[in-house]
């Protein structure tokens, strides 16, 4: 696919390696922009269990130009099957096929995402820095001054702050903005091979603890669990997690109550607790810009924390290839992108609430529904 080019920089900056600092790398890169990428992680690596990919985000891979290798290493579905928490069917949703040759959603494990980003970035030729992260930016009419916390500094035409929910670039340059708060839910996640009777995503409503069921490969799936957060002196062990995850899974039926019967110590299991900021505007400060959890943070409720990240990268890329200048490019992205990260942050801690206040599980199907029409929309 031909990327327009851009002419309004012709370097970047972009700090943090995950899925949305990736995403900007190879859409500045693809454009003609050189880019510098850098990670704090000495060893790019990226913790977890598998994620969902919504039709949403996977037409927002497939601008990106990853779409064949995502449906080749993941698993690809067309439905959503709700259920009580006992293992009665409610309801199947349609997952619509938003355009033409594009998969309805799928899954695939994080860790396999991540390499299949990385290899795109190698294969631009895109500069990678391990094991640092900015300490000071100096922004001016022409570019930005960067001071490394090895010591290093650089100058760009753009920085690009896509470094998490606990951004550093955001703590530098964005006084008015502020952490993300606690929603007051906490995950769990479990990778378990997948039960024998899946064929299609599964949530399981109705209780204070719902969960959901994703394939993320012909073979294994991962399983999340909501529950309400409560403060811990420590972190829970290996032993804990999973003792506690058995115990909150006993009231569910269906493939949950079989994930309960068949989950072993050796299965990769995770909490932690919820967060969520749609940060105030303005989102550039000079010729600085945040994306991602940086400044759009959301909850897993409607699965779409990846994807509001590509997007907003793409979009991104696309303003300062359309703009005359880095002002009006940064201004047309943040307008482009707010309202609709708005809606989704605010209907995903809308459906937590829901769970919370022990809402009929049909108050949460209905916002779900809505959500994931509003979710298909052009961006």
């Amino acid at each position: 696919m031909t990327r327009e080019s851009i002419s309004s920089i012709a370097t970047a900056l972009v700090v943090g390696g995950g899925i949305g600092g990736m995403a900007t790398a190879i859409s500045l890169a693809e454009r003609g922009v050189r880019v510098d990428l850098i990670d704090l992680d000495p060893d790019w690596r990226v913790y977890g269990a598998g994620i969902t990919i919504t039709g949403p985000t996977l037409r927002a891979y497939r601008r990106l130009g990853l779409l064949d290798e995502i449906k080749q290493a993941g698993a690809i579905t067309t439905k959503t099957r709700l259920y009580r928490y006992d293992g009665t069917l409610m309801q199947v949703l349609d997952e619509p096929v938003i355009e033409e040759g594009l998969p309805a959603t799928g899954g695939i494990m994080r860790p396999v995402l991540h390499r299949i980003m990385q290899t795109r970035v190698k294969a631009l030729d895109i500069p990678v820095r391990l094991g640092v992260t900015v300490t000071a930016l100096e922004s001016d009419d022409q570019g930005v001054d960067a001071t490394f916390s090895d010591g290093s500094t650089g100058r760009y035409d753009l920085v690009i702050g896509a470094d998490s929910v606990f951004s550093a670039v955001r703590e530098l340059a964005f006084p008015h903005m502020a952490p993300a708060q606690p929603t007051g839910q906490g995950c769990w996640r479990i990778s378990i091979r997948k039960p024998p009777g899946l064929s299609e995503s599964e949530f399981f409503l109705g209780t204070d603890t719902p969960c959901g069921i994703t394939a993320c490969s012909p073979d294994n799936v991962y399983m999340w669990m909501l529950t309400a957060h409560e403060e811990r002196e420590r972190f829970m062990d290996e032993e804990e997690l999973y003792t506690t995850l058995k115990e909150l899974l006993a009231p569910f039926g269906g493939n949950a109550g079989w994930i309960r019967d068949n989950m072993t110590r050796e299965d990769w299991i995770n909490y932690r607790p919820l967060a969520a900021a749609l940060q105030p505007r303005p989102w550039s400060s000079g010729r600085v810009v945040l994306l991602g959890d940086a400044v759009h943070a959301t909850t897993p409720h409607l699965a779409s924390g990846a994807g509001m990240a590509v997007e907003s990268a793409i979009v991104l890329a696309e303003e300062l290839a359309a703009a005359d200048s880095v002002g009006k490019a940064l201004a047309a992205y943040e307008e482009r992108r707010f309202d609709r990260c708005r809606f989704i942050i605010e209907s995903s801690i809308g459906i937590g609430r829901l769970q919370m206040e022990h809402r009929p599980p049909q108050e949460h199907a209905a916002l779900l529904e809505t959500a994931l029409a509003r979710l298909n929309e052009p961006f």
